[in-house]
């Protein structure tokens, strides 16, 4: 192969992720941005980087070929490329990601970063639970936000768990997080101030046609039954009893707002505005979720 500038680089990867019809959602929504991902991370350059300031760079021939070679094991696996990187980023902050847990993108972390929950908490918020953690990243960007409360990250997977406890120490958090194995609430008698959950809602249409890169992840943490609120139902029926009288529950249902709305009618819910839109993410007070019982 013969030297080429970065960007020149970039471009081919990218007509390259285009062509073979590689999927999205994983850090990037498109084959650019995915193309710059892998070629920095391939490079050693930091993801930030100023493209401007490195696009005339001359890429050598082993270069070409490394870089080559991630894009080619990107398309043949369908493989997130977080996956291949063993890196995600979530609100500027970045974490440690493999196959062992589901790659984070929740949008909870919006609610967390732009001080929406804020409102909502007080100066005796002290218990905080992410449950269904996966790697913790909710966790650990919860305990950067709020210095004095202490954590409980939570999941029925210890594979996720063994990922989330690199993440917390990989943020010097040992002394505030706590990671527990529980499957729904069943070992988490509380009682929380907060409780975020970016909970298995995926329904079994969806699943029956997510792209591969979606399939490359652990099914448990997106399956969520037929209409995909399995999990959801259980978790607003046990919640009340682990929750505080001032405490809410942050909720996301993704694209399943439908199905949402038709299993808990009536139930008083606030809507979070997200980058996604206002009907993704949710918040339920302990007295709505008493009342709807």
């Amino acid at each position: 192969m013969s030297a080429m500038a970065l960007s020149a680089l970039i471009d081919q990867s990218a007509r390259q992720l285009e062509a073979a019809g590689v999927a999205f959602g994983h850090g990037t929504q498109n084959a650019f941005d995915e193309a710059v991902w892998l070629v920095l991370w391939r490079l050693g350059l930091a993801l930030d980087t100023d493209l401007d300031t490195v696009a005339a760079r001359a890429i050598t021939p082993e270069q070409h070929a490394a870089c080559a070679a991630l894009i080619e094991e990107r398309i043949r696996t369908r493989k997130p490329a977080a996956y291949l990187t063993q890196e995600a980023w979530l609100q500027g902050v970045s974490f440690h990601i493999d196959e062992r847990a589901i790659v984070p993108r929740s949008l909870i972390a919006e609610v967390l970063a732009d001080g929406t929950v804020d409102a909502w908490l007080s100066d005796q918020t002290r218990q905080v639970l992410d449950l269904c953690t996966g790697n913790g990243s909710l966790a650990v960007l919860a305990a950067l936000a709020w210095p004095e409360v202490h954590l409980t990250g939570a999941d029925i997977s210890d594979d996720a768990l063994a990922v989330a406890a690199i993440n917390v120490a990989r943020h010097g958090l040992q002394e505030r997080v706590k990671l527990v194995h529980s499957d729904g609430l069943n070992a988490l008698p509380g009682p929380f101030d907060l409780i975020l959950c970016n909970p298995p809602y995926v329904c079994q249409a969806s699943m029956d046609t997510l792209p591969a890169e979606y399939r490359a992840e652990p099914e448990l943490a997106l399956a969520g039954g037929v209409d995909g609120m399995d999990f959801v139902r259980q978790l607003l029926k046990d919640a009340p009893a682990r929750m505080n009288d001032q405490a809410v529950l942050v909720l996301e249902i993704g694209h399943e707002v439908e199905h949402f709305m038709a299993a808990f009618p009536g139930l008083e819910v606030v809507w979070l505005d997200t980058s996604a839109g206002d009907d993704q993410v949710l918040l339920l007070t302990r007295a709505a979720l008493m009342a709807h019982r």
